[in-house]
């Protein structure tokens, strides 16, 4: 529970201090126990430290609101309203001097230092792995890991951060540090740094954890999505999820599914690539994961300015049978949830090569696509018919909570127009500091 957030919502409401000292003393009772002195001491000081903000204006202490909820925006959802939310971010940050910039929406940002490319990304544990530290630990590294290694790098670093909630367990942070060591080690890659913080301070009671891991990886041929090219092919490895589909089997009742995201193949079969002489053919490398293949395959399309054409033939088998079983039961949409598999864009002449590479390693890759001139749009070739591919709202709803949420629709384009605003007043205030520090903005 964030007691500041509370106190400010009942305060702006109009409710005096002292009622809320006597709700905020319940709260705190309920969830943490002791004494009823402790917690009502406890109490008058957050309503104290929130009076005494009240009277910070100007533009180092207030933001614009959107007017949208993070949740009614679908931001972290993976589907048109977190990839529109993305692209206002890269607005705000502008154009750099990045060898591939955030403004593409590529699995990892790269520079160019002494003669050689460096890729950075950081992928955020998933929320709903709160209570399976090593699970979440472990699918956030080997997320991060991902994206390094289709941009053509290899990774030389890994690095962490973890914040738990006041009453959580200190044991959470080293389960969680054990699954990022896990395969950090796995794959020889160290882990090199972090931070470890409380979620909000004294402000947040409960046990809630949350964090990331990032890494850093060097390259010389790089495979950014902007590469796909019009007569290109689309390969795809088999997949079995890691962190969506182990929330999934968790939280609706199939454990023992969460066994089949224990892998390293996607790593294994990037590293098999890197190393081999068929990396120069490559084009284009993607994993599936933001909204399933929908969302990616659209990502593609409009990143590169391609028509993305995706036949359905070959995509059941590159589901790992045991999750694809588990998805069909609980009506999961298979193609609109992360699968962590591999797409590779290459020429068609290329193919072979890359097929038997990968194969050698033991993981499975077919043809599943492939591109051409037209409209940026993504489509499904279903017996020779195109169907519209692009992604939805929100992911496919894959545990009761989200299937719920998933029936919360509101107007798309209003809340556009909020969000658009908050982007822009977001920019101008950069640009107004940029000013004071006598520093000239980029864009």
């Amino acid at each position: 529970m964030d007691l500041e957030g509370f106190t400010r919502r009942c305060l702006e409401r109009g409710m005096k201090e002292d009622a809320v000292v006597r709700n905020l003393t319940e709260h705190i009772l309920r969830i943490k126990g002791g004494s009823s002195d402790h917690a009502g001491e406890f109490a008058a000081a957050v309503v104290e430290e929130v009076r005494n903000t009240r009277g910070a204006r100007g533009d180092l202490f207030e933001f614009t609101p959107a007017g949208v909820g993070m949740g009614d925006f679908g931001v972290g959802s993976r589907g048109k309203g977190d990839f529109y939310a993305h692209r206002q971010i890269a607005r705000i940050i502008g154009r750099t001097g990045a060898a591939v910039g955030v403004d593409e929406m590529d699995d990892a940002g790269v520079v160019s230092a002494g003669g050689e490319f460096i890729a950075c990304t950081v992928d955020g544990m998933h929320s709903r792995l709160s209570d399976y530290p090593f699970l979440a630990g472990f699918h956030a590294t080997r997320a991060t890991l991902r994206d390094v290694y289709v941009m053509g790098a290899h990774p030389v670093a890994l690095f962490s951060d973890i914040h738990v909630a006041d009453d959580g367990d200190v044991g959470k942070i080293f389960d969680y540090t054990a699954g990022v060591t896990t395969v950090g080690e796995a794959m020889g890659v160290p882990l090199v740094a972090g931070s470890t913080l409380r979620i909000g301070g004294d402000m947040v009671i409960g046990d809630r954890m949350t964090g990331c891991v990032g890494a850093v990886g060097v390259a010389r041929h790089l495979t950014p999505r902007r590469a796909a090219a019009a007569g290109d092919v689309i390969l795809m490895t088999a997949g079995a999820g890691g962190g969506t589909i182990a929330t999934a089997a968790i939280y609706s009742g199939h454990p023992q599914v969460v066994e089949r995201t224990i892998n390293l193949h996607f790593l294994h079969a990037c590293e098999a690539l890197l190393s081999s002489p068929v990396l120069p053919m490559i084009h284009a490398m993607t994993d599936v994961t933001n909204g399933g293949l929908r969302g990616d395959a659209h990502e593609l399309a409009e990143t590169a300015g391609v028509r993305v054409v995706i036949g359905d033939a070959n995509l059941r088998r590159l589901v790992d049978p045991v999750v694809l079983a588990m998805l069909d039961t609980l009506g999961i949409d298979y193609l609109g949830v992360s699968l962590d598999a591999l797409l590779v864009v290459v020429p068609p002449d290329a193919a072979p090569a890359i097929l038997r590479v990968v194969r050698g390693c033991g993981v499975p890759m077919e043809e599943v696509g492939f591109v051409e001139e037209g409209r940026a749009e993504s489509v499904l070739r279903v017996d020779g018919e195109d169907r519209d591919f692009s992604p939805r709202f929100r992911e496919s709803a894959y545990t009761p909570v989200k299937k719920v949420v998933d029936r919360r629709v509101k107007d798309f384009d209003a809340m556009k127009r909020g969000v658009d605003n908050a982007a822009e007043a977001a920019i101008g205030k950069k640009k107004r500091v940029l000013a004071r520090l006598g520093t000239r903005p980029r864009s």
